[in-house]
């Protein structure tokens, strides 16, 4: 496929990137080794090196809402059969694509008009759940919550071959990595191991794969523009083309995620951010393109089932904690958020901080 350049992808002069993206003091990357070594699920009682690994993670999750991590446990081979089915889905005719193309009824499938904060990325997209069928909330005519949740199934293309088996055992091998995270994140807010498994029973995981085409304008586009993710954590391949930018926390700069082999990244999403009542933050990101390479990558969105109130975890309150937000349902805000990216809003799309309590 070939976009064709045009007003709607032009960012606002404030948010266009920069010719040059420091690589310098980038995010921290992670050694998981430890969590293999173990039998069993993580406990409280912790041996030296995950003691370790914890503290790192807590820093990371901190200071950056996002990290690196290698010996993750995920095979190459299963890595690089999802790499080659991405790959070789975006270079099908653009009526193969079309074929699954999602629409306003199923968000699943095919799409190369997504907009972020109301502009048009310069990519194409693939999206997928990992368990079928996926519960979403439905809306009534009236807009109210309708009494039955839509039930989303994938849209699979007929080709390239081994394309839905691919993508299969790649979401499964990268499931068992969320939940290690998961736990580790547990860990590093003091609190049991397998505290935050419960909300993931039904879970609402969906998995993309992104195609970032040669632009002729980098310098006023951005193939995803500036945003937060909604879910829990983001576990995110990328190839050896670069262009994720990560918003520094302590100075409000652009750092560009170096490359790394054999590496997944690592965020935490809003969700994170309103258990641990602000202390770890959901960290603005975006995806800078140039004009000879064409990108891919793959990221794992891991988040709850639908019904899930989301807010600040009892745990970690006490009268010097008050908790910072009033619960929200993850489905309602996941859809709202899913929505504008679909088709313009006529103002802004729903945010965690609209549910910030009032000092």
């Amino acid at each position: 496929m070939v976009l064709v350049f045009e007003a709607a992808f032009v960012q606002a002069p404030e948010h266009r990137p920069k010719p040059v993206v420091s690589e310098v003091g980038g995010i921290p990357v992670i050694d998981l080794a430890p969590i293999h070594h173990l039998d069993g699920s993580l406990e409280s009682a912790l041996p030296p090196e995950l003691e370790d690994l914890v503290t790192q993670v807590e820093l990371a999750c901190r200071e950056w809402g996002f990290f690196q991590v290698i010996n993750h446990g995920v095979q190459p081979g299963v890595v690089e059969r999802a790499w080659a089915a991405a790959r070789g889905f975006f270079a099908l005719p653009p009526e193969e694509r079309s074929r699954v193309r999602r629409d306003e009824a199923n968000p699943l499938g095919y799409y190369e008009a997504e907009n972020t904060k109301n502009v048009r990325d310069w990519k194409e997209v693939f999206d997928m759940v990992i368990y079928e069928p996926a519960s979403i909330p439905s809306l009534a005519a009236d807009g109210k919550d309708a009494d039955e949740p839509i039930q989303l199934r994938n849209q699979w293309p007929q080709s390239p071959p081994g394309f839905r088996e691919a993508l299969e055992e790649y979401a499964k091998a990268t499931e068992v990595l969320a939940f290690k995270l998961l736990e580790l994140i547990a860990l590093t807010l003091n609190l049991p191991a397998k505290r935050l498994n419960g909300f993931f029973k039904n879970q609402t995981t969906f998995m993309r794969l992104n195609h970032y085409p040669p632009c002729p304008s980098p310098d006023l586009a951005l193939g995803v523009g500036r945003h937060k993710d909604a879910g829990a954590l983001t576990i995110l391949a990328q190839d050896d083309v670069g262009g994720l930018d990560v918003k520094s926390q302590s100075d409000g700069e652009w750092v560009r995620v170096k490359p790394i082999p054999n590496s997944f990244i690592i965020n935490v999403g809003d969700v994170v951010q309103v258990w641990s009542n602000d202390k770890y933050e959901s960290a603005e990101h975006r995806v800078s393109v140039n004009t000879t390479k064409e990108r891919f990558s793959i990221p794992f969105f891991f988040n709850p089932a639908h019904y899930v109130m989301v807010k600040p975890l009892e745990e970690l309150l006490d009268e010097n904690n008050i908790a910072r937000y009033e619960e929200f349902n993850w489905g309602e805000f996941f859809m709202a958020r899913s929505n504008s990216n679909f088709k313009k809003l006529d103002g802004e799309n729903i945010q965690i901080y609209h549910f910030k309590k009032s000092k």
